[in-house]
């Protein structure tokens, strides 16, 4: 079987806001404003429309903050908290000799820095990562690019995700989904269970 997995809110947990709330300035009158406005650009980056320097600078003026280019990228970065049960089973799934390939809606001051802070990351034997394919999901050509470059067969295809609109993309290319939800672990091994694995 190959298992295409996203990573936030399935392998890592996130929060942007409280970590980037630290870098606005302690008088703003509008942080929910700003840091909204801020990741209203998060697809455009993560599909690598943007370079990540002039993300940086851009959000900075955005957050009217003082913080230098590297605060912020650190900020950016130390968000996610892993999700202990799901990296069990990727372990389990791992040393079974599984293909295991990660498909996440990412940018270029996550990746590879993630990759790096969590070495588990190593189990997985690929990576479709949105700002490098050039495509985010739930738009189909990231999951062309998953199906022809991995040579994907949707009937041994099993798909991760925790956005619905991702997942109703992952059913059109035939792949057997499962919406994950981070207070429902035992739901997803449930489904796991049905296939012969």
């Amino acid at each position: 079987m190959t298992f295409l997995y996203d990573i936030g809110r399935v392998l890592l947990d996130f929060d942007f806001e409280s970590s980037l709330a630290r870098l606005l300035p302690p008088d703003c009158a509008d942080p929910h404003e700003r840091l909204s406005r801020l990741l209203e650009r998060k697809d455009e980056f993560e599909s690598g429309a943007i370079d990540p320097d002039a993300y940086v600078n851009w959000a900075l003026g955005m957050l009217g903050s003082q913080a230098t280019p590297d605060e912020f990228r650190h900020a950016w970065q130390h968000i996610f908290t892993p999700n202990a049960p799901m990296w069990e089973n990727v372990r389990k799934l791992s040393a079974a000799g599984h293909r295991l390939i990660l498909f996440s809606n990412t940018n270029g001051i996550h990746c590879p820095w993630v990759f790096e802070a969590y070495p588990e990351f190593s189990l997985f034997d690929a990576a479709v990562l949105s700002f490098e394919v050039g495509a985010i999901k739930p738009h189909p050509p990231i999951y062309q690019h998953a199906v022809d470059v991995h040579d994907l067969d949707p009937a041994t295809t099993l798909y991760i995700d925790d956005l619905p609109e991702n997942i109703a993309t992952g059913i059109e290319f035939g792949f057997h989904c499962h919406q994950y939800h981070l207070k429902d672990h035992a739901a997803f091994e449930r489904w796991l269970a049905t296939f012969p694995i």
